[in-house]
């Protein structure tokens, strides 16, 4: 039966086509549509697309096709390429003014004769097509995924081109197919034909066009738009739409008809007042004369009268070529950022870029070109490993298919990166909007990812100056990769720099090019908000500066992240110098080690007994010991090697995780050590100090004992404070300090403060009568009588006398 349908459909058509030889006054024939071409356009317009803007794309991408197929016919029928001068695509909008709108979109391509246009477009190839139909009919996803699933191998020739004649249904109510074929030695004089049919009709028309042969060659669709879509009649919206997809997908060129306003001299006008200065009456000579004199000045002053003028024309839209084609020796640096600029909107240029091409790895070769943008989106630090890249865009021979790629586009640090990809051929859906499956996505992630490592790797050894302008960008990216991103974390780490208290800026390997000879350990001082400066003059670099070791100086919160992961380069460990244990790495045999720092906990024993009791009660730490690592100060408060240093306790209370393990907290905070400089003179004198207490409880010296009570907490307070700590009791601190500047300056210390202050007044629990009224918005309360924002303001001269007071909307600005 569907075989005699098909008979009956192409008997009917030849007829018309021989009628049509002989009288452009054919009547029109009106075919019903396949069952299957009706399901078709139901899942097209309902179903298969999430954003009806692509219909454009595929019009343009099936126009492309016609002009392909009219080159490569004309190889062999070089008659084909009459007809018309030369092959493009032409786009044109309309609107009228009862509300209407259409879109006409016309190639010179190959065309198609009434045969053709009842086959390809009122027709629907067999291979599995009810098959797919009817699974598709039951997707409930409305995602085109199912679609996608069996590709678009089932259709014909003749499916594809109903599937892009549907598509115009997406925005238009009807749609009319002009064509013309090109002529053949089997058809050397085509006649053009014209194909119409609405989104609600289950048949359409095919017809001589009673225009003639207005095309010469070729294809010309126009769509007449939905109430709901005339924004597609607008010439801006059209020329975003062709540069977001199409801008490269054909290197046929494609034209837009615009139009605009010019202001032209008025002929007409010009002429009246010529004629009317003609008919002046006749003066004498002498008067003539100075009247001659005075109309040449008077032409030559007036200025010509002026009237507006329409003028039309058509805009390339595609002139840029697609650089990522070319081969990359023969692009320009100029041409490689005008390109970035036009295609990111970036008003600044890209620091860098890689342009390569390359295989995924499951035989899918793609070309593209990466850019570093110079600087990155406030945005980024707000949450840099939630936010997803919407800026690599992917392309499949040259036509755009999506920026939005999911999860695996990129790694999470590196989604600021902007990159374009043109594939050979990618499993699409039907809708050609997503992926059938997420393979060649891993493959491209791992190679955008290496080959993104290789261009800052390049620039890192070829180019120092724009290095630094990477690092200032970029460099708390660079640690932020190397914690998330493990498989790569070791190229990451490399291109990571610190300051130290020798240089400004160094590597790890470069660190380790200068490591001192025994040394087996890293060191570095973090401390978030300070600045390499500061951090040089810190208590716990003392010894390690003036031995001439190199220490990493650490001030940004990301800093002490990045070393806690990293844990150790090239099985070197990193040692924290504000934790106990330092060890230079030089020291002398253990044995003799442990005799020196024997022999000074004995001679310091009564004052490390002392202090220990006295650190305890306060809890400002658990242990005093001799340090090894205090040169001029006299001590210090280290943390235990179990124990939280101050720069951790500050990340730790500035996040969550304080709340989930405050009982772990409370007991790493009393891990640390009071180290205390055997060879300072105050440390000497607070021992000698403590040797002439009395030991016998009858001759205690109470009032002596506070006074060294007091100097310990002073001292113990001011360590606790250049470790970077927090003192236990800040308003005992304070008074305390208070006392020791009234002795300084020989005031008594118990002379009291004046401390008498005015009262407050009685209580008044009365609330103002409209105090449950709602409060006015703010632009209310600047509002004038007519609703406009105005407040007043005092113009003042240089004295500060005030010139004239004006409302801001009426104040000129000498700025403007």
């Amino acid at each position: 039966m569907r075989l005699l349908s098909a008979f009956l459909l192409t008997f009917s058509v030849f007829t018309l086509y021989a009628f049509a030889q002989d009288s452009s006054d054919a009547p029109k024939q009106r075919h019903a549509y396949q069952s299957d071409v009706a399901r078709l356009r139901k899942i097209v317009i309902n179903s298969l697309y999430s954003h009806r803007e692509v219909f454009l794309r595929e019009l343009i991408s099936n126009a492309n096709d016609a002009l392909e197929k009219l080159r490569l016919t004309s190889l062999t029928e070089p008659e084909a390429l009459s007809g018309a001068e030369s092959m493009n695509i032409t786009i044109k909008a309309e609107k009228t003014e009862d509300g209407t709108g259409k879109i006409i979109i016309r190639d010179t391509g190959i065309g198609m004769n009434p045969e053709e246009l009842a086959n390809n477009l009122g027709t629907l190839a067999k291979s599995g097509t009810s098959e797919f139909l009817s699974r598709a009919e039951g997707d409930t996803t409305s995602n085109g995924n199912l679609i996608g699933a069996f590709g678009l191998g089932f259709y014909s020739r003749r499916a594809l081109s109903i599937y892009v004649c549907d598509i115009s249904f997406l925005v238009a109510d009807r749609v009319e197919v002009a064509s013309i074929a090109a002529k053949t030695s089997k058809d050397p004089n085509p006649v053009e034909y014209i194909f119409s049919s609405g989104a609600d009709e289950n048949s359409y028309e095919i017809y001589p066009d009673p225009r003639g042969n207005v095309l010469g060659r070729g294809t010309e669709i126009t769509l007449y738009l939905k109430p709901d879509a005339l924004e597609y009649a607008d010439t801006h919206t059209i020329a975003e739409l062709v540069a977001k997809h199409s801008s490269f997908s054909t290197t046929f060129p494609i034209y837009l008809h615009t139009t605009r306003t010019e202001m032209v001299p008025h002929e007409e006008a010009e002429a009246e007042a010529k004629a009317s200065e003609a008919e002046k009456a006749d003066v004498d000579d002498e008067e003539a004369v100075v009247e001659e004199v005075n109309e040449e000045n008077e032409a030559e002053g007036r200025e010509p009268k002026m009237k507006p003028v329409t003028v039309e024309e058509w805009i390339q839209l595609n002139s840029q070529p697609p650089i990522w084609m070319r081969d990359p020796k023969t692009v320009t640096d100029e041409e490689y950022e005008n390109f970035y600029q036009a295609t990111y909107k970036d008003y600044q240029k890209p620091l860098a870029w890689y342009h390569f091409s390359g295989d995924s790895g499951s035989g899918v070769s793609f070309r593209s070109i990466i850019y570093i943008p110079s600087r990155l989106d406030d945005s980024y630090w707000q949450n840099p490993l939630q936010s997803i890249t919407r800026d690599i865009r992917l392309m499949v021979k040259r036509v755009f298919i999506t920026s939005d790629l999911g999860e695996e586009a990129l790694p999470k640090w590196a989604n600021w990166v902007k990159v374009v990809v043109d594939a050979e051929d990618l499993p699409l859906n039907v809708s050609r909007e997503t992926l059938q499956s997420n393979a060649f996505l891993k493959q491209l992630k791992g190679t955008i990812t290496k080959r993104l490592l290789q261009l800052l790797a390049r620039i890192q050894t070829e180019d120092p100056e724009k290095w630094e302008k990477v690092q200032e960008v970029y460099g708390n990216v660079f640690k932020l990769g190397a914690v998330e991103d493990h498989k790569n974390r070791d190229k990451l780490a490399a291109l990571v720099r610190f300051a130290t208290n020798q240089r400004n800026s160094t590597s790890l390997d470069e660190y380790l090019e200068n490591k001192k000879q025994g040394q087996n350990q890293i060191f570095y001082l973090a401390d978030m908000g300070k600045t390499p400066s500061e951090l040089a003059k810190s208590v716990f670099i003392e010894k390690l500066h003036a031995r001439g070791y190199e220490v990493l100086l650490l001030g940004d919160p990301l800093d002490e992240v990045f070393i806690t992961n990293i844990r150790r380069w090239k099985k070197i460990p990193f040692q924290d110098v504000a934790k106990a244990g330092l060890k230079f790495g030089d020291e002398g045999a253990p044995e003799e080690e442990k005799e020196e720092q024997a022999r000074l906990t004995e001679k310091f024993k009564p004052l490390i007994e002392w202090l220990r009791k006295e650190v305890r009660e306060k809890g400002a730490a658990r242990d005093v010991v001799i340090s090894n690592r205090l040169v001029t100060s006299s001590c210090a408060i280290v943390a235990d090697e179990s124990g939280y240093t101050a720069n951790l306790e500050k990340l730790i209370s500035s996040s969550h995780a304080q709340a989930n393990h405050k009982h772990m907290l409370e007991f790493a905070k009393k891990q640390k050590v009071l180290e205390i400089n055997s060879r300072s003179p105050l440390i000497e004198g607070l021992l000698k100090r403590i040797e002439q207490l009395p030991v016998e409880e009858e001759e205690r010296d109470v009032e002596a004992e506070e006074e060294l009570r007091e100097v310990a907490t002073v001292l113990v307070d001011g360590a606790l404070v250049r470790s970077g700590f927090a003192v236990t009791d800040s308003n005992d601190f304070f008074t305390r300090v208070d006392r020791i500047l009234r002795r300084s300056l020989g005031v008594s210390e118990t002379a009291p403060t004046d401390t008498t202050v005015k009262p407050a007044p009685p209580v008044d629990p009365e609330l103002p009568a409209d105090a449950d009224e709602p409060e006015p918005a703010l632009e209310d309360e600047f509002a004038d009588d007519r609703g406009q924002i105005s407040w007043e303001v005092e113009e003042i001269d240089e004295f500060g006398n005030v010139v004239k007071d004006v409302p801001v909307e009426k104040k000129a600005h000498d700025e403007l």
